[in-house]
């Protein structure tokens, strides 16, 4: 049975209204917008002529509404201490979305670029490199965990067809990532690796992040 139409939208068209409701949907369930093609793009630019009123709508839910000011993204940021609404990194995200954080800020500083691809051997030896004394995940939890990114939309991903060069697949930081994880500078990022840095006890299968969901040293992102 459908549910009535709020009372404090009554001014929206009538037949936009089921449009809002994916895009707020869209937004609770995956923290972003991402309208840069198809039905996505509509959904966007009705977002955008309804701004203020999605704002006002999240933020008592201590949910910001943020635009992308150079490509067409919307996204939901928690504001920290206030919103209940958060899901968590286990360790192993944490130490990828670390990585990914990184190889965002070192590739746009090095040079201008609208998007910033990597491949899966890219990430894998960034890992190696920044966090030495644990061991790297392996193909398929690196796999298993940028999906889960795919569904944050923090990464777009184009696995390579042939399974046995998966290392080649490539991996798109879209900069929701960087906001869902808003480090000031690289010093700011460097003070919260060194938190990892050290040895982790190994698990049954040796792999980065035998972290159950409820330990401590997780870190939170956006919206659940």
């Amino acid at each position: 049975m459908p549910l009535p139409w709020p009372s404090f939208w009554q001014h929206i068209r009538v037949e936009d209204r089921p449009a809002i409701s994916d895009v707020l949907t869209e937004l609770l369930a995956h923290g972003a917008l991402i309208g840069d093609a198809g039905r996505d793009r509509e959904l966007f630019l009705l977002a955008r002529e309804h701004q203020q009123e999605l704002g006002e709508y999240f933020a008592p839910l201590h949910l910001i509404l943020l635009v992308d000011p150079d490509r067409p993204i919307l996204q939901l940021r928690p504001v920290p201490g206030d919103c209940g609404l958060l899901a968590r990194f286990n360790k192993a995200e944490t130490l990828l979305v670390l990585t990914l954080w990184r190889l965002y800020h070192d590739t746009r500083l090095e040079r201008p670029v609208e998007t910033v691809v990597v491949t899966a051997n890219d990430i894998w030896h960034r890992l190696k490199l920044y966090f030495e004394h644990i061991e790297p995940p392996r193909e398929a939890q690196l796999r298993e965990m940028l999906i889960a990114l795919r569904r944050r939309r923090l990464v777009r991903l184009q696995w390579h067809e042939e399974a046995a060069h998966f290392g080649e697949s490539q991996i798109e930081i879209l900069p929701t990532l960087p906001r869902t994880i808003p480090f000031e500078n690289a010093a700011a990022w460097e003070e919260q690796s060194a938190l990892y840095q050290a040895p982790a006890s190994s698990g049954t299968d040796g792999s980065v992040g035998s972290v159950d969901s409820d330990e401590s040293d997780e870190s939170e992102e956006g919206p659940a």
